[in-house]
């Protein structure tokens, strides 16, 4: 059992690196990837812990990147975290956020919620603030019940909450993270709101620009979409990849390895992806 999706409070995640590791050791997983969004700088701390308990661990980040439908990131496997030009791009994008974040705070102010920005900082730890930490902040005043409400009704695409930021394009993540010697991959491709046939054209051209594997298994994936997206996988000779999405309180009933219970993502997937790291 292995999980290759998974974040810290380096992002918005609820446990600090080290605990990852404890916990994917206590539950014998045979590798874990750190996938932070926008940022590595919670790789380090990761890899350390997991040379001291012998854990396999795998160097990842998540890249929010532009799409005009749905919601697209792009996950980078075996990366060289401490790669500079790969740094400088994701802070640039960590820097695209802070002007978001003031615009969310008027939307929602205006919108009746009397959020202070200490309250949402609160819930970021070591992270940039994002939308999951207004979604906590949210809950913690009671205007929502969950996160998942917050979205639906005020911080998702189109929201009256919602606002842009900066994002790369699909083809630029892939560069960045081939260019820092890792391997990019398809993150749950149902939130890219696209047809079957939109989206195997839209692999076709990822694949084109270098994209090494999708992500077949996943939490919230469906049986029929875990079918889909392996056959894609397989007829573009992408490596089917997968992992939890485990972000520990903000999303309680994901677990770290089985998702809701059922998650199963192979072990030698993680072979298969290192197989295709870059020479960069």
């Amino acid at each position: 059992m292995i999980d290759l999706h998974v974040h810290s409070t380096f992002s918005d995640g609820s446990f600090p690196p080290e605990d990852l590791i404890v916990q994917a050791k206590s539950i014998h997983l045979a590798a874990i990837a750190l996938t932070d969004h926008d940022t590595t700088d919670g790789v380090g701390r990761f890899l350390a812990e997991a040379r001291s308990r012998s854990v396999r661990a795998v160097a990842g980040v998540e890249i929010s990147a532009d799409f005009k439908v749905g919601t697209f990131h792009m996950l980078g496997y075996f990366i060289r975290h401490d790669d500079s030009q790969l740094n400088q791009r994701l802070a640039w994008l960590r820097e695209g956020r802070e002007a978001r974040n003031a615009e969310i705070l008027g939307k929602l102010t205006k919108l009746g919620m009397k959020l202070s920005w200490d309250e949402v900082r609160a819930f970021a730890g070591e992270d940039v603030v994002g939308r999951p930490h207004f979604a906590q902040a949210m809950m913690a005043r009671g205007y929502v019940l969950t996160k998942d409400e917050a979205f639906e009704k005020y911080l998702g695409k189109g929201k009256a909450g919602y606002a842009e930021r900066r994002r790369l394009t699909p083809e630029d993540s892939i560069r960045l993270i081939r260019d820092a010697g890792g391997v990019a991959v398809l993150a749950h491709p149902f939130t890219l709101g696209l047809t079957p046939p939109d989206l195997r054209k839209l692999v076709g051209q990822l694949k084109d620009w270098g994209l090494g594997g999708i992500e077949v298994y996943y939490s919230e994936h469906t049986s029929d979409m875990e079918r889909q997206y392996r056959d894609l996988a397989h007829d573009f000779g992408l490596v089917s990849t997968g992992g939890s999405d485990f972000h520990g309180a903000l999303s309680p009933d994901i677990k770290l390895g089985r998702g809701f219970g059922s998650l199963r993502v192979p072990d030698e997937v993680v072979d298969q992806l290192e197989s295709r790291r870059t020479s960069a």
